[in-house]
């Protein structure tokens, strides 16, 4: 994007003035600026193009200071500005007054100052270019940290308490009841190995085999 030159307002007031408006003269008294001191400060035409021409230089300094405002460009049409005021000031007589050699200063001042700021800028971007190198460098040198993935942490179980350890005299009780006294005055029947080996069950003995 082109930046429009500023200064080229004023310069092309002067011109129209100069060129259409033959009877006006830039030495006639506009109005009249009552001071503190009690004294009247006479402005001229050619005291609101000065002031004019200062205001927009103001400005083009302003944009020339924002990063990558003004390209080559615009300091282009800067020096074609120059250039045009300067030779309408050395070859034509109506150009030849403190006032158009005023604003052919503040042309050159806006193109200077706008190769002044493109060439510091430069030489800002080439020292931070030098510090950001090595930084890069080592930063490539240095081996890659490994990735480490999350992994949940689950709350540890609560410890469960020990059941207590029974006592000589609770094993001994749980015994006894497992295995109760024999009831007095009742006579164990006694256990009969076979039923084949008792007399009298009604079964006759087998004959004897001859010897």
């Amino acid at each position: 994007m082109v930046g429009f030159p500023l200064l080229l307002i004023p310069l092309a007031v002067y011109n129209i003035i100069a060129f259409l408006m033959p009877t006006v003269s830039f030495t006639d008294v506009l109005f009249r600026v009552p001071m503190i001191t009690g004294e009247t400060w006479p402005v001229t035409l050619a005291d609101l193009l000065l002031a004019l021409g200062v205001l927009l230089l103001l400005l083009e300094v302003v944009k020339g200071a924002r990063p990558g405002a003004k390209f080559l460009m615009d300091h282009l049409l800067s020096l074609i500005i120059f250039g045009a005021a300067a030779a309408e000031f050395v070859m034509w007589p109506k150009f030849g007054n403190s006032t158009y050699f005023l604003l052919v200063l503040l042309a050159m001042a806006d193109f200077l100052g706008g190769i002044a700021q493109r060439a510091r800028r430069r030489i800002t971007y080439v020292a931070a270019e030098a510090v950001v190198s090595p930084r890069k460098a080592k930063r490539q040198a240095e081996p890659p940290t490994p990735v480490t993935t999350f992994e949940p942490k689950y709350p540890e179980p609560a410890p469960q308490p020990e059941p207590p350890t029974p006592s000589a005299q609770s094993v001994a009780e749980s015994v006894l009841m497992d295995h109760p006294a024999p009831k007095p005055g009742v006579a164990p029947s006694p256990e009969i190995p076979s039923p084949h080996l008792q007399p009298g069950n009604g079964t006759p003995p087998s004959p004897e085999e001859p010897r």
